[in-house]
């Protein structure tokens, strides 16, 4: 995994993402693939289609009605106004228009629910995919940039998704047709109405080309608002500015993004208003000169009449809506260019950590046995060659064992306890679990047979028995209750008013330190997992709480593979091998009593601790 795969070459780096940007992909290559996004909904857009045909086919026949009713209605050769024949067109052009409308409002319910349930198919596809990339992704990637994807950039497609088809197909056909009646009217005021259109084709890719950039900054500067909102509206961001006395100058820090993406809106807005403006000064002008051209004509003695005029200048009314549609149409798409971009670049991402395509399994006697064969591993960096955090890691936990791993912080404990559930790959070496190397293993299953406690707990805006049964949906109440009375947690629990219907608040803010990690520490033998990891699972207690959860851990931990990392070596006397590590390699090994007569690093952590806590 380190240094390769699509994962290495990622990067959420300001000036690499420009360099990203500048290299994304043209919306004529975009456009399959936005188009396939359709596909599950075919008999809803088929359906779509057949209205937008209809309506654009059912506007190209009031011209020639208009025609109609002028020649042979109100100035029939006859030279008297034919009443009958007048209601006749009348009607049948209020009956045109009726049907025309209430095709429009079914043609609109069909185009928004589908265009909704592709941008809603989008976001779920997208959380679904991110929920599938590895650990090293999330370390490398604000978590405001993530929020930014699914929620602006999605967002930011919408109207593309819900309008453009019908609005391509729809505007393309009534201009098409439009310029059939206009042709089969007069094909000499046509081609005065038609004459300037290659310009404004031209004006509008121009146009197109700097939206599209302006588009691409303004995702950019949603995205680090997002980010700012995310790091310093958070509880933890909160405390931190108020410990410093920063709210100013993150203030400041939001308002200067703020401005920057008022600015781009605004620019975003304008790019496009004079050229709109141009061409609707231009085609709202044509009727005028068809005026004077047919003045012309008559006076050439050409024998167009009062009626082919007004159908006329009807029917290039008629074009003017449409086209000017196509043109707003092709704008967004360029202007989209830069979103769609960004979304199929999170969909291009492909997770260097897979299951296999056909996974073996551990048998039931040797779940729970551990084994490291000379493991280097280095974190994954964007082109970087980093110093690898493990070199040459070798040890064997057989099953139902409590292994510790102690040593100095940056001595490459935790990212041990990562690489056991295959967080991470290693770079050299293997990880085995129950015999079997990890990466021969479903993930889903490995996962299931490990249950983890962190040093930072992490608990959702929820109830606390809705946190509790996250490690097993479907849980009772009593399962619930015997792993919090297991964590000697419960009675704290039905001291709340509410008892295990209490609201944790945000991250669990409304709970001590301790009583944090002793839910979390319930949750894990709530799942009831074979082998159990415990990161400093008690480094946030006090030194009462902490004696009785180790007095409880060590009873719930007896009959399962134990991996417990440790800072306070007091934890760890009782353990079946104690691992000390030191700059990624393991520097001794061996019980308690033993690594004491070795008088080596243990020996000098535990006198160091004991000198500091007399």
């Amino acid at each position: 995994m380190h240094g390769g795969g699509p994962m290495g070459r990622f990067s959420t780096d300001p000036d690499k993402i420009k360099a990203r940007n500048a290299e994304a992909p043209k919306i004529e290559n975009l456009i399959g693939r936005i188009f396939e996004l359709f596909t599950p909904y075919k008999t809803a857009l088929i359906g779509t289609i057949s209205l937008v045909l209809i309506g654009a086919g059912l506007s190209v026949l009031p011209p020639l009605l208009i025609q109609g009713a002028f020649n042979e209605g109100l100035f029939p050769p006859s030279g008297q106004p034919d009443l009958g024949i007048l209601t006749t067109f009348v009607f049948s052009m209020i009956g045109i228009w009726l049907l025309a409308a209430s095709l429009g409002v079914w043609q609109t319910y069909l185009t928004s629910t589908v265009g909704n349930k592709v941008m809603g198919s989008l976001r779920v596809r997208m959380f679904a995919h991110l929920q599938s990339m590895e650990l090293a992704f999330f370390t490398k990637t604000k978590t405001g940039a993530i929020q930014s994807r699914l929620q602006n950039d999605v967002g930011g497609v919408a109207g593309v998704l819900s309008n453009t088809i019908s609005s391509l197909l729809g505007s393309s056909v009534t201009v098409l047709a439009s310029m059939v009646a206009m042709l089969l009217l007069s094909w000499q005021l046509t081609i005065v109405a038609l004459i300037m259109l290659p310009l404004m084709v031209l004006l509008q890719r121009k146009v197109g080309q700097v939206r599209a950039k302006i588009a691409s900054k303004t995702q950019e500067s949603l995205s680090e608002m997002s980010s700012i909102t995310q790091e310093s509206l958070g509880v933890s961001g909160i405390l931190l500015a108020k410990s410093f006395g920063r709210q100013s100058s993150e203030v400041q820090r939001y308002s200067n993004e703020n401005k920057t993406q008022i600015g781009l809106q605004v620019r975003q807005t304008m790019s496009g208003q004079t050229f709109f403006a141009v061409v609707q000064v231009f085609m709202s002008s044509i009727p005028a000169v068809i005026y004077l051209c047919a003045g012309v004509l008559i006076l050439q003695a050409d024998p167009i009449s009062i009626g082919t005029i007004v159908a006329f200048t009807t029917a290039q009314a008629r074009l003017l809506f449409p086209m000017m549609n196509l043109l707003q149409v092709s704008l967004d798409l360029q202007t989209s260019q830069s979103l769609f971009a960004r979304i199929f670049e999170y969909f291009d991402l492909r997770a260097s950590i897979k299951n296999p395509e056909t996974p073996k399994h551990v048998d039931n006697d040797k779940l729970g046995s551990i084994e490291f064969e000379n493991v280097t591993f280095a974190y994954p960096e964007t082109g970087e060659e980093t110093e690898p955090t493990l070199k040459g890691i070798s040890f064997k936990v057989e099953a139902g064992k409590y292994v510790a791993l102690v040593g100095a912080s940056g001595s490459g404990k935790t990212t041990i306890s990562y690489l056991i559930p295959r967080f991470y790959d290693v770079t050299e070496g293997s990880v085995k679990f129950g015999g079997v190397d990890v990466r021969e293993l479903n993930q889903e299953e490995l996962i299931d047979q490990i249950g983890i406690v962190n040093q930072e707990t992490y608990l959702f805006y929820d109830t606390i028995r809705e946190n509790l049964a996250y490690a097993k949906p479907g849980a009772t109440q009593e399962e619930i209750e015997t792993a919090a009375k297991a964590a000697n947690i419960h009675d704290v629990i039905m001291s709340f008013p509410k008892g295990y219907e209490t609201m944790v608040g945000e991250r669990g803010y409304r709970l001590s330190g301790g009583e944090k990690q002793r839910i979390a520490i319930a949750r894990v033998l709530l799942k009831d997992p074979p082998v159990v990891i415990l990161d400093e699972a008690t480094s946030a207690m006090d030194t009462n709480s902490e004696r009785i959860v180790q007095a409880t851990l060590d009873a719930a931990t007896a009959n399962r593979t134990t991996i417990a990392i440790a800072h306070r070596l007091s934890t760890v006397v009782n353990a079946d091998l104690i691992l000390v590590l030191a700059h990624g390699e393991i520097v001794e090994q061996g019980t308690h009593t033993e690594l004491l007569a070795a008088n080596g690093a243990y020996s000098e952590l535990v006198h160091s601790q004991n000198t500091f806590t007399r």
